[in-house]
């Protein structure tokens, strides 16, 4: 199983690499630019087929992919009568949603993945169910045991029962636990009636609420925890994978997204203050922070851990593994649009900077100056390369040597 997870990872990415490439070929086609080639990998050819002007094919060495545009710098020799679908001469919007098309369609796949996994898989959450009733409430925060002076619980004097759903508090209807529960939580010593469904309790789909078969009032014993006060009665509820709705599905892929593309803007950020830690975890044998840098070596075969694990169950295998596709294709998405060459980003910071001259040009009454040349700027584009590829190979030693393990 876990051979499987990392095929899975793999063949995920390698779609994902073309699905990026594909936003730069779509949109460039669109705008009358000439595209000569869109291969998988690099190095020797293995396989093409020639489609109208474009190749398409396979190279020898699948570490990414590459779609090329021609006329990317003025220096670039188009054939006679194409010289206006040169890269350079498209305007400035042009430019920049070409060489943006590919992180955007790494942003739609992350936030459809989200979608189907919401939506379709469903996610491992807490339900209203319950699945377990403690005979007391502990006198101290963390003691599982009874004493004799410890007070029944408020759900066993109720007369509550494991396998109960509850369905309503108060006459409101439970939608989400994990946030109604704070009704309970801000009720310690008031009466609260519980809308409860008995034997009919197993949870279906996405439906947590329904119209309850009685209602059984319980009062809510106060615990003092950190100084606050709360109410507890006494339940312990059970996990289960629930399906969202489309509406709720959304919203969640949304807000998820968010999360995965701040945590991804964070990281980067801390990206050169974590370098020296892994050299440490590379070189020195310290132990590996599952949250620090991780390779795709190490993403791949956290990927297999996931998939083959016997504590998880088919589905929560399956989202794990969704999770971790959709939470890469937003950093790669972002990482791509940082403003330095080669990245995507750096070809993009050249056409405003373009604009920017264009604009300046135009109040001053002269004439639109030559484009930026890309090639002047190849000495700091060989830098950022050589740094990328050191940092790829300490990477790929240090998820060889010392990986990433989430005990999964």
């Amino acid at each position: 199983m876990q051979a499987l997870g990392i095929l899975a990872f793999i063949v995920a990415l390698l779609l994902s690499i073309m699905i990026h490439e594909f936003g730069h070929f779509i949109t460039a086609k669109r705008f009358g630019m000439k595209v000569s080639e869109f291969f998988l990998g690099f190095g020797q050819k293995i396989w093409s087929i020639q489609r109208g002007e474009t190749e398409f094919g396979v190279k020898a060495i699948p570490a990414g992919g590459y779609c090329r545009i021609e006329g990317m710098s003025p220096k670039d020799v188009m054939e006679e009568g194409e010289e206006d679908r040169a890269f350079y001469k498209a305007s400035g919007l042009r430019k920049l949603v070409v060489l943006g098309a590919g992180s955007f369609l790494h942003f739609v796949l992350g936030f459809a993945l989200l979608l189907g996994l919401f939506m379709g898989v469903g996610t491992t959450q807490i339900t209203s169910t319950i699945e377990a009733i403690s005979p007391c409430i502990p006198p101290a925060t963390g003691d599982q045991n009874c004493s004799a002076t410890a007070p029944a619980s408020p759900a066993k004097v109720a007369g509550l029962q494991a396998g109960d759903k509850i369905v309503s508090i108060n006459g409101i209807k439970i939608t989400d636990w994990s946030k109604d529960v704070q009704l309970i939580r801000s009720s310690a010593g008031k009466s609260l009636d519980f809308g409860i469904n008995r034997g009919t309790s197993k949870i279906q789909g996405s439906t947590q609420g329904g119209t309850p078969d009685l209602v059984i009032t319980v009062t809510p014993e106060r615990r003092v925890i950190n100084g606050k006060t709360y109410g507890v009665v006494g339940i312990i509820n059970s996990f289960a994978t629930v399906r969202s709705d489309p509406v709720a599905s959304f919203t969640k892929s949304l807000s998820m997204s968010r999360k995965f593309a701040g945590s991804s803007v964070t990281s980067l950020l801390a990206l050169p203050s974590k370098i020296p830690g892994l050299w440490r975890q590379t070189v020195g044998g310290a132990t590996r922070d599952p949250e620090g840098l991780v390779g795709v070596v190490g993403v791949a075969r956290v990927s297999g851990q996931a998939v083959g694990s016997a504590k998880l169950t088919n589905s929560e295998r399956l989202a794990t593994f969704i999770m971790i596709i959709a939470s890469l294709n937003i950093f790669v998405g972002i990482f791509n649009l940082l403003p330095i060459l080669p990245m995507d980003g750096g070809h993009m910071a050249v056409a405003i900077v373009d604009e920017i001259r264009a604009f300046f040009a135009r109040l001053r009454g002269r004439p639109r100056p030559a484009a930026i040349d890309v090639a002047v700027l190849t000495p700091i584009t060989m830098v950022v390369f050589v740094i990328l590829a050191a940092l790829t190979v300490l990477l790929l030693v240090a998820d060889i040597v010392n990986p990433v393990n989430l005990n999964l």
